[in-house]
């Protein structure tokens, strides 16, 4: 998949350029633009090539809300890159999430856990490995996003229900749910890497039950029926533009787990979930990162 950078002056005070950065990335994210880094000098956006419109890009910025600010924006194609060279070849060290669920490298022998932590009682359920072979696919478990969701799906009663994840990744999600007793997992990324990744490892996982379609949050109105759990492991901005898509698909009475956000960003999140009655059942934090549980 083929990929543009656009890198987007900022020209402004100094105390002014932060806030700047934050509404400009929530303003150009309508435009199809993925996700976000900070430059020097203002932040760079990732956007599909195919979905790149200089002139749409121009309309999103032209209304901007800060005073005395100018924003000019040049782009320039990225090469295609396998982002998860460095895992690919040189793997990844087993994750322990609460006792209870193992992610390792599918390609190192199936690891154990640690005699410290192992648990002993009769009624302590099984431990769940789960292996991963990333190829091009965000989604490993080392991240604290991962692993936020995985140990919120601990808490919830999966058996029998059916799940959404969306932006799969590598499928880590949806294979965990199913592990943990759903009766079916649909995820759906806008890589086609992500797709093909996440359909191989829920094969070498023995998984059944997982469909993982090629696209974004539109993917949705072709789906039918209504989900129980749905899991969002995305960056803040698509979340937001996407939320009441996600409501549009849960049950009643169904739970929404949402990561890929920093602490601060909670509030604007909770914010735009209550305009569609989504209310916070929980939340973790861990390094800096935020994970929300709403129903």
């Amino acid at each position: 998949m083929k990929y543009v950078a656009v890198h987007f002056h900022i020209k402004c005070t100094a105390e002014l350029l932060q806030p700047s950065r934050d509404l400009l990335a929530d303003a150009i994210c309508g435009c199809g633009f993925e996700s976000f880094e900070d430059a020097e000098d203002g932040i760079i956006g990732y956007i599909q090539k195919m979905n790149y419109i200089p002139m749409a890009t121009q309309e999103c910025i032209e209304n901007f809300p800060i005073e005395n600010v100018e924003i000019s924006f040049e782009a320039s194609d990225i090469a295609d890159t396998n982002w998860n060279e460095t895992w690919e070849n040189d793997g990844f060290d087993p994750i322990y999430i609460d006792n209870r669920i193992i992610i390792f490298d599918a390609k190192r022998p199936i690891p154990t856990l640690p005699s410290t932590s192992a648990n002993s009682h009769e009624n302590t359920p099984p431990i769940i490995y789960i292996g991963i072979e990333p190829r091009m696919a965000f989604g490993t478990g080392t991240h604290e996003t991962t692993q936020m969701v995985v140990s919120a799906m601990l808490d919830i009663p999966l058996q029998d229900l059916r799940v959404l994840d969306c932006g799969c990744g590598t499928g880590i999600l949806g294979i965990t749910a199913l592990r943990l007793g759903a009766a079916e997992a649909i995820g759906y990324d806008i890589d086609e890497w992500s797709v093909e990744n996440a359909v191989h490892n829920a094969n070498l996982n023995k998984v059944k039950g997982l469909t993982v379609l090629h696209g974004d949050s539109s993917v949705l109105s072709h789906v039918s029926g209504v989900f129980d759990i749905v899991l969002a492991n995305i960056n803040r901005n698509i979340l937001l533009a996407d939320l009441h898509h996600f409501k549009d698909v849960m049950n009643l009475g169904a739970t929404l787990v949402l990561s890929g956000f920093y602490e601060e960003d909670i509030p604007l999140l909770l914010t735009e979930a209550e305009k569609y009655g989504l209310h916070e059942k929980d939340r973790k934090i861990e390094g800096g990162w935020a994970c929300l549980v709403l129903t």
